[in-house]
This record gives C-alpha cells, structure tokens and sequence, in this order.
C-alpha cells in the first residue's frame, strides 16, 4: 500500500528526518499509524508499559510526572515548532515504562510507531540518531536536574519538619521561663526592697549565704516533693504564717530542696520579727535562680541544634574540606529524629580519620540512604549504621531489617530514573544522584546486597584528597 503523499511530504519537514531518501520516507509514513487526540486525552501515562514513539504532527502536547504527589509539567511539545517534534524515545531506550505522562492540550495529531517499528527506524535510518541521541541526552539531564531539585526541596522539607520538632521543647520551655521572670520581676523588686527595710546587716549576709547554699540538691520525686511541701508549711505555721501563706511559701521552699532541718537553720540566725520578710525575699530569689538556668539549658539546646542544622549543611564552611563522618551520619540522625521514631538505631563507628570531601553532598547520600531504609521497613525495624576503614579507604554501611529489593531489582537500583516505590512516591533518582555523589564527586563506590531482612548499602570513599 502507498504511503499517503500529504504523510510523506510532512514528516519530510520534521528535523528528526532532514536528509533522509525519499524511500525511507515512504517507509516511515507506511510503518506509522496516525492518531488524533482530543483536549486532554492521554497520549500515553506514567507507570503504563513503554510502547511507542510518537512524532506531533500539529497542535501540542504536555508532558507532565508526579513528584512528591504533585503533578510538575517536564515539557510542552508544539507540532508547528521547528525542533524536537518527537516523543517517547526516553522510555524505549533506558526503561520498560514511561517515566511521565503526555496528554494533548486542545486536539492533536501524532504519528504513532510502536517499539519494533521504533527500533527498525534506527536500523533503516540511522541518520536520525544525529539528533535523536543528542536530544535523548538533554532530555535525560533536563529529568535529573528538575526531579534532583524536587528531591533537594523534600530534603530540605525534612530538614525543616526535623528542626521545628527538635526546637518546639526548647523553644516553649525557654519561652514560659521567659514569662514567668517576667511575673516574678515586680515580686522580686517589691520583697527586696521590704527585706532590706527589715533585715539588719549581720542577717542579710546570713540569707545570701543561705540562698546559694540552697536548692543545689537532686530534684525530688513528685511524691516526696509534695510531702516535703507538707512538712515545711507545718513549720511555717508554727512560725506563726497564716495558713494560705504558708502553703504559698512551702511549694517554691520544697521544690529548691528546703526543707525542715535547713529552715531551723535559718532561723536560728535570724530575729523572729525579720523571718517571714527574709523568706518572702528568698523564694522570688529561689525561683528566679530556676528559671533563668531552665532558660539558659533551653538556649544551649538550640545552640546545638543550630551547630548540627550547620553540621548536616554545612553553611558556615567551604564545600570541599576535611569531613569527619561520623559527625555528618549523627547530624543528619538529629535531623531525621520525627522518621526515626520507632526505628532502633544502632552505631558501630570504628576509627575512620578524616577525609576530604563535600560534606553536605555526602550528607544528602546519608538522607537518601536512611529514608529508604525507613520506608523499606515500613517505619519500624532496625537500622545499623556502620564506619570502619578498609585500606586507603573509609567505609560507611547501612543496614536495615526490612523487606529487601527484589532480585530482579538489584541491578538496576542505580540507573537513572528506576525506582521500586509505588508510583507518585518518590523520584526515582535518590540512589541514582547518591551514586553520582559518591562516584563522580568523591570517586567512591556504592554498593547494595538485598534479602529480606537484611539489606545492605556499603559506600566507600578513598583517603585520598578529592580532585578540584
């Protein structure tokens, strides 16, 4: 059957086939199948077997893929554009199924070739792989680089959600410390001043003395505490306190250690007429002393967790330096401390010196690394994390008790694009861009060994100084 002339005379005008015969034109056009599209319908979908090639013969089309459960548009292709007119050549060569989905935007017409007659092209007429090839390797980088952002955002996401949980403790209890000093501040002014109209010289030194003595002991239980408030408002009242008073007074004294035996002491030095003032100045004192040292171990948890934030990203710091990689695996654990919930982990870190290195790219391996574990383990298991040096090299393992990868899988777990996952989850890039990481930037080696139960990722990074 001849090739219809209007076919010939348009693929003719496609830059894929500039230059070829008039005979492997009417070829194409006889292998072909033409198809119209309307608005919106499908030319092919994520996830769906890969089979065919298209070539866009006139209106255009949307190539689109689901990242992080969100739909990211990769790429339009327009039928009257001068280049590049061809789809679907991706997934033929470097997967069993297409890696995004392609849906006609208005009506559309495409010349459909399946996946034999895809590869008798490149047979019949290799003079297409001059642009086929170059543009299939654009197209590829163009993939990585998007979905690689996509996956820089959901670490960085992480990071975020694993800094706001760590910082929420410190940051309320700082925060009601705050407050609370704030209140205490008109007490503490009011009592101090009443202290010093009634206290004499001899006993104001006696209740300073006192009160740095005190309240130094280890926190009692709440049982004892509340027994030991008992106590000390018995005495109060034998003291002569009204009862309220002296409920008031005995919580704060118990709860800074005061108890009988110390406020005996107390007062035997003091003027009977001078103690209620002494001990209404001293618990505003007691309990100003608490709050601001609660307050300053609040603000060296965020100090620290401002110093593991730098450590994971390592913003204050040149991006090649000596790394210590045991401080990046624990950086990026802190982190990722909310995933690692009912996840029991395990350090075995034998001596590793130094290396050069990027630091926060090596820390982004350890992310990709310890989120797969996780998910392989559907959150809960055993994760292992292991440093040791073989040679001139350092050596760092993950191993997780979850369900393994498939055998079938395993050689493929580094190509660019493959995944496991169920799709929409995850981009399919994270051990790919891991191994680049590794590979390209350290001049390292990656690993993986699988079973259920027992999945292992050995990485392997030399001593050596990394070159510029």
């Amino acid at each position: 059957m001849p090739a219809p002339a209007w076919l010939t005379a348009r693929l003719s005008a496609i830059e894929l086939f500039a230059g070829l015969s008039d005979e492997q034109l009417d070829w194409l056009a006889c292998a072909g199948t033409v198809r119209e599209l309307g608005d919106g319908q499908a030319l092919f979908v994520e996830g769906a077997p890969a089979d065919g090639f298209y070539i866009l013969l006139d209106g255009e089309i949307v190539v689109s893929k689901l990242v992080g459960g969100r739909e990211q548009v990769l790429t339009r292709h327009l039928g009257d554009a001068l280049e590049h007119q061809f789809i679907g050549e991706l997934p033929l060569l470097t997967s069993d199924e297409y890696l995004a989905t392609a849906l006609a935007v208005g009506p559309a017409r495409v010349v459909a070739y399946g996946k034999g007659a895809f590869f008798d092209m490149l047979e019949r007429c290799p003079q297409v792989c001059r642009v086929l090839l170059p543009v299939l390797a654009g197209r590829i980088n163009a993939m990585e680089r998007q979905a690689g952002r996509s996956r820089m955002l959901e670490g960085l996401g992480m990071l975020a959600a694993g800094l706001a949980h760590e910082l929420n403790n410190p940051a309320a209890a700082a925060l009601r410390a705050a407050r609370e000093l704030r209140d205490l501040a008109p007490r503490l002014a009011a009592t101090a001043v009443e202290w010093g109209r009634t206290g004499e010289e001899t006993e104001v030194r006696l209740v300073a003395r006192f009160q740095d003595r005190v309240g130094s002991g280890a926190a009692l239980d709440p049982l004892a505490e509340a027994e030991a408030a008992d106590d000390v408002a018995d005495w109060l009242r034998e003291q002569g306190l009204g009862p309220d008073r002296a409920v008031e007074l005995a919580d704060d004294l118990a709860e800074h250690g005061v108890d009988r035996a110390a406020l005996d002491e107390l007062a035997a030095g003091l003027r009977p007429d001078a103690l209620a003032a002494a001990l209404a100045y001293l618990v505003p004192v007691l309990r100003i002393r608490t709050l601001a040292g609660d307050a300053a171990e609040a603000a060296e948890r965020v100090v620290e967790l401002v110093r593991r934030t730098s450590a994971y990203t390592n913003l204050d710091r040149a991006p090649q330096r000596d790394a210590d990689l045991r401080e990046g695996l624990e950086a990026t654990l802190a982190l990722m401390a909310p995933k690692l919930r009912n996840i029991r982990v395990r350090r075995e870190y034998g001596g590793v010196p130094d290396l050069q290195a990027f630091p926060s790219e090596l820390n982004q391996v350890w992310t990709n690394l310890i989120d797969n574990a996780v998910d392989a383990m559907g959150g809960e298991g055993e994760l292992t994390i292991s440093t040791r040096r073989e040679g001139d090299h350092a050596v760092v393992e993950f191993r997780d008790t979850g369900h393994g990868i498939p055998a079938e899988a395993l050689p493929n777990v580094f190509q660019p694009f493959f995944t496991t996952k169920d799709l929409g989850k995850g981009t399919g890039l994270g051990l790919h861009v891991s191994m680049d990481i590794v590979a390209q930037r350290h001049g390292g080696t990656m690993e993986v060994d699988s079973r259920p139960g027992d999945t292992r990722f050995v990485v392997r990074l030399p001593l050596a100084r990394v070159p510029e």
